[in-house]
């Protein structure tokens, strides 16, 4: 055999290695994922508040609790977190929301919001709808992560709907 093709079957037994060691990781934090989404579902509240102010910012400037800032995995502290300041009852209170419902939520408003802990998970107007933000065109990534979303979701339904009928 020629030394090029011996390369090019390392090169080819190694990337297919990889894909494997991918999949079975992918699977794994998928399941950790749903559970963390089970314990949320399970602990969200509903609570009226008025929202003061909402940013995306570091983890470390935000002015969060430093024992919830040693609790999250050294890479998500760099990184910009959507954080919202709202008064809720008399006291004001610094929370994360969630990427889906960030941009829904207005300043200077009252709404109601669907809170698990300090994650804002939903959210609804007291007084009428919410606006909804002006969409910006979305960049190829974007609607790429969009239609893998949807796909995961129709998935996670059929997972449902199969375990219901095992029962």
């Amino acid at each position: 055999m020629h030394p090029v093709t011996i390369v090019l079957l390392v090169i080819l037994v190694i990337l297919i290695g990889l894909l494997v060691g991918l999949y079975f990781f992918g699977k794994k934090t998928q399941k950790k994922q749903e559970e963390q989404q089970a314990q949320i579902e399970a602990s969200k509240q509903t609570v009226s508040m008025l929202v003061i102010d909402k940013k995306r910012m570091p983890l470390k400037e935000s002015g969060l609790p430093q024992m919830v800032i040693d609790q999250t995995p050294k890479l998500l502290r760099r990184s910009k977190m959507p954080i919202v300041k709202a008064k809720v009852g008399p006291k004001i209170s610094i929370l994360i929301a969630d990427e889906k419902v960030f941009d829904l939520i207005p300043v200077k408003k009252e709404i109601k919001a669907e809170v698990s802990g300090l994650y804002i998970v939903g959210v609804k107007g007291i007084r009428g709808n919410l606006d909804a933000p002006v969409k910006k065109k979305k960049g190829f990534f974007a609607r790429f992560k969009k239609s893998a979303e949807e796909a995961q979701a129709a998935q996670n339904e059929t997972k449902k709907s199969k375990k219901n009928k095992k029962k």
